[in-house]
C-alpha cells in the first residue's frame, strides 16, 4: 500500500487560528520539517472532507473546538531531502472555544500565540504559505 506524502502525493489540511491578531503555532518534533513552527493540521483521511479534517486536527492537536472556517490558500510542499510531497488546503478561523494546550507532546511539545510581525523561526513551508496569505488578506 503506498504511503501518502512519500510514495504518492498526500492530501493535507491546515488551520490558521487567530486570536486578537495573533497566530497559534506549534513546534514540530517529527518529520516533515522537525523543529519548525507550524499551524495545526495533518492528513485528510479517505472519505473525509478537508474542512472537517481541519477541524478534527485542530481539536486533536490544540484541544480547541472550532466553529466557522474559511478557505485561506492552497500550499504545495515538496521537501526533497525528506522525500515528502503534500498538497494542503489551508483554512483560517477566529471562531473557536477553549484554551490551546499541548495535546500531543510526542509530536507538538510547545506552542504560542504570535503576532504576524514577530513569528518564531524556522517556520514550516505550510505555515509560511499561510502567513503569506494572511498578510495579503
Amino acid at each position: 500500500m503506498p504511503i501518502p506524502g512519500i510514495d504518492v502525493p498526500g492530501l493535507g489540511c491546515g488551520l490558521a487560528i487567530l486570536r486578537e491578531g495573533k497566530l497559534l503555532l506549534y513546534r514540530r518534533r517529527n518529520a516533515p520539517e522537525a523543529g519548525c513552527w507550524s499551524i495545526v493540521g495533518g492528513k485528510v483521511d479517505h472519505m473525509e472532507r478537508a474542512i472537517d479534517s481541519a477541524r478534527r486536527e485542530a481539536q486533536e492537536e490544540s484541544g480547541l473546538t472550532v466553529g466557522a472556517i474559511d478557505l485561506l490558500c492552497i500550499s504545495e510542499q515538496i521537501i526533497e531531502d525528506e522525500r515528502q510531497h503534500w498538497l494542503s488546503l489551508i483554512y483560517v478561523t477566529e471562531d473557536f472555544a477553549g484554551e490551546a494546550r499541548v495535546m500531543e507532546p510526542e509530536k507538538l511539545p510547545e506552542f504560542g500565540w504570535f503576532p504576524l510581525d514577530a513569528l518564531p523561526t524556522p517556520l514550516s513551508r505550510f505555515a509560511a504559505d499561510a502567513v503569506k496569505a494572511l498578510r495579503v488578506r
